[in-house]
Formats: C-alpha cells, structure tokens, sequence
C-alpha cells in the first residue's frame, strides 16, 4: 500500500504526439517558435495569458506568441494552469493535488500546499486528480513554461470538467484570492473547430472580440451563438469556454485589467494542415495597468506631446519655450513627476535624456527634456530644424524610484532600473528589455557598463544601489 505522502508524478500523456519527446528536438522546436515572435511588453503587468493546446506544429508559434508576453525576470509564486477536460466530464474540477508534472524537459514542481487546500477547502474542485492522466490542454502549456523558466517554478494544475457557467462562477470565486501580482495565469484553450478556413477566421476573431469587452455574458453569447448560425462543419467557436470564462468572472469588474490580442492563426496556416477543415488558435494577455497611468487621460497625453513639440520647434527657431496660462491647462499636467523624452527618426533612436525627481509640474518638465534631448544628447548631433518633421516623440512618466536587494524583483519590460555606485550612475527605461530583447543578466550587464561606466558586472558591486521604476509610455505613433 502506497504512503498518504508518496508523490504520484504525473507523467506526460502526449509526448511524441503533440511535441516531441527526444528533448533536444523539444528545446530546438520552442526556440524557433519563440524567435518568430519576439517580446512585444508594454509597460502594464502580465496578470494572465490565454494560449493554444494542440499539436506544436499546428499552435506552437502562437503559443509562443502568449508566453513571450510573460515577465521572465520576475519570480512568480505560483502559476496556475487552467484547462477544460476533452476526455471525461465532471461537475466542477481537478487540481492536481498528489504529485508533480513530468514532460521530457523534467519535473515541474506543484505548489502541492496551494493544491491541497484547494481541494480540501471546496468542494467543486476536488473531483479526482487522476482525471489529468491522459489529458493534454494542460500538459502542453508546460513545456513553454519549462523553456522561459528553466524549471524554476511552481504549478497549480487545474483541470474542469463542467459546462455549466455557474459551476465555472464557483471556480473562480475559490480561485479569486490567488489572482493577484505575485501568481500568474495560463488558460489553455483553442477557438473554433472544423470549419472551413475563412469561416474560422470570421468565428476566432468574434470570440476573440467577446473576449476582449471583459464581459463574461458576451462572452458566452458569442460562444452560443457561433453554434446557432449553423456554420457548416462548426462544433464549436472556443472548445474550453468553461476555461475562459472562469478568468473572465475573476477579472470582470477590474476597471485596471484590459485583454490585449496578440496573435492568430489557425491549422490551415500550417503546412500540415487543410484549408476546408480546420481548427482555430489565438494568443491574448490579460493586462493590469501600471498603477502611476490613473492621472493621465488620454487627451492629457496628446497636451504632453504637442507641448513637447513646440517646445523643440521654438527652441530651433532660437526662441524659448511657448508660456502657458496654468489655468487652461488640464489638471494633470500640473502633477510633478519625472520625464524622459525620448525622440526617434524612423526606427533609430535620436535623442533622449530625463529627469528622476517629481519637482517640476509635467507640463514644464516635458518642454526642458524634449530641448535636452533634441539638443543637449552628447552621443548625437543637435537635431536641426528639417529634421523635426521627420521625428517621432515619446514620453515617458516615471514612478517614483524604489531601491530593491534582489535583482529577480526586477520585471522585465514593465521595471526600468537605475544603478548607481558612487559619483556614476546609468538607467534603461522599461521599454528596452522589450526592444533588445534582453534577459535580465544583459539588461543589467549593459546598464552597468554602458551607462553607467562601471563594468558589466558592476552591478554586484557591494557599494552599488539599484533600484527601479515603472513608466507610463506613449507616443505620437499611437
């Protein structure tokens, strides 16, 4: 007789079906998919992602769409993985609570204290955990979170087995109090099955769309309604709804979380698959905005950069900085904070210099960095008057900056840093982790010794401080 303690490892069910095995060909496999689709981060945080289950060669790339989207310089408590069961039906859901997950890249720890009590403490989830055995909407999450993590972390894996979307209002609410910053989600889910090509991209892109309003109701009747229409071959519009709406009732309500699109494509994309007869896939990420983008409407934004150019406009035409009446500004621009401006010509960067401390009202911080950096950025010429036309202006307000002792609390492509040792000091702005494509040791690396001159390993100096901060970031291109 087994132990009560004994772990039940889960082993993979679909390894050489719908990835491959041999793990040098897994690893070879995901990194193509993730050098296709590149980090594209905002400066919001990742709270969720909603990626694809089928065989790699069909929904990999997209996959990979969803995953790159996640901070891999963040340490994350616990990431739970919610997939619908294909195989059994049950009313309500199996969280793996006896043991780990195997795939040919290793074994994945379960938060098993997290699992447990989930289990024990409601009801609807506690249906048996052997439900998972042979289940693959979970299963082929993992290998991608192996690849961006390298094992270092910690999985709840939640498998539901009902249709009922009250059951699913259940779920969440016993979910609700892990849905927070430190854990992050992976719904597991295709879109539509068995249409024709054109069909599948006029259905995926109306669930995706539903998805999107954050409302769980439109949701459904969107999901019920692609069935009704009677397309032909359809059987349905999102095969694990009961997935996605279960993430929908935990953000629904949230005025800071909005669902971002990322990436669509659907097997007859594939080279292994068929135009009349296909399955649909779509990436999406479930965003929270950064705390310090309240303040600032969207009007408050264009104000900002329409002051920043005049200000570069007046200054060419050897004049100062246009005077404003306080009175007729918005609100905002009163606040203080700190301002970079950071100007491009095409794809190139062209001038950018800031300014940390919240002493000067924005409106006024924005017209000084928007001349500093069109005049004063010593690593490029001034910028000359027929130029101006042919820039772009970006603006970037900053948080206030936080000193931290572990550098794995820094999130890339949502935390800039500042690293200072003595009399020098260099930053990154959050949005350069996402453009280089950086892993965290390289962002750290390069602003220790290229911005601030202290080698590329200064950073782990004893006398070094490092902090970070957030920005909220927009430009003329939007």
């Amino acid at each position: 007789m087994k132990s009560p303690d004994t772990l039940q490892n889960r082993l993979p069910a679909v390894a050489g079906s719908f990835y491959p095995s041999d793990p040098a060909e897994l690893k070879q496999m995901l990194t193509a998919f993730f050098a296709a689709t590149p980090p594209s981060r905002s400066g919001d945080e990742v709270m969720a992602i909603i990626s694809p289950h089928a065989g790699y060669v069909f929904s990999g790339a997209v996959a990979a769409a969803a995953f790159s989207q996640v901070d891999t310089g963040k340490k994350y408590k616990t990431i739970f993985i919610l997939g619908s069961s294909h195989r059994n039906s049950f009313p309500g859901a199996s969280v793996y609570s006896i043991g780990n997950y195997i795939t040919p890249l290793g074994t994945v720890s379960t938060d098993l204290g997290t699992a447990k009590k989930l289990a024990s403490e409601n009801p609807v989830l506690a249906f048996d955990p052997q439900y998972q055995g042979s289940e693959h909407s979970i299963e082929v999450q993992i290998p991608f979170l192996q690849f961006i993590f390298k094992n270092d972390f910690q999985i709840v894996p939640v498998l539901l087995g009902t249709q009922d979307p009250k059951i699913c209002e259940q779920i969440a609410s016993a979910l609700k109090p892990y849905f927070s910053s430190e854990n992050l989600f992976v719904i597991s889910t295709d879109f539509s099955h068995y249409p024709g090509y054109n069909d599948a991209y006029i259905t995926d892109h109306q669930i995706a769309d539903a998805i999107v309003t954050n409302h769980p109701d439109k949701f459904l009747n969107a999901v019920l309604s692609c069935t009704q229409n009677r397309i032909a071959n359809l059987s349905t519009g999102c095969c694990s709804w009961p997935s996605v709406i279960t993430l929908m009732n935990l953000t629904s309500g949230m005025p800071d979380i909005t669902y971002k699109k990322l990436l669509y494509k659907n097997s007859g994309d594939s080279e292994y698959g068929e135009k009349n007869r296909v399955v649909g896939y779509y990436a999406l990420s479930v965003l929270k905005k950064a705390a310090n983008d309240s303040f600032l409407k969207d009007s408050d934004k264009k104000a900002l950069l329409l002051i920043a150019r005049n200000a570069i406009h007046s200054f060419l035409a050897g004049g100062r900085s246009p005077s404003y009446e306080i009175e007729s500004l918005p609100p905002a621009l009163l606040n203080k904070a700190g301002v970079f401006v950071t100007l491009k010509k095409g794809n190139k960067l062209r001038g950018c210099i800031g300014h940390f401390e919240a002493d000067i009202p924005l409106y006024k911080i924005v017209q000084q960095m928007a001349v500093a950096s069109s005049a004063h950025d010593t690593r490029f010429d001034a910028v000359t008057s027929d130029e101006l036309e042919l820039l772009d202006i970006e603006i970037s307000v900053l948080s206030p900056l936080q000193k931290i002792e572990n550098v794995k609390n820094i999130r890339l492509g949502t935390d800039g840093i500042y690293i200072k040792k003595g009399g020098r000091s260099g930053t990154f702005l959050p949005q350069v982790a996402s453009e280089t494509g950086w892993n965290l040791e390289e962002f750290l690396g390069h602003c220790a010794r290229d911005k601030a001159g202290i080698g590329w390993n200064g950073w782990q100096d004893e006398d070094s401080e490092i902090y970070i901060y957030q920005a909220v970031l927009f430009g003329e291109k939007e």
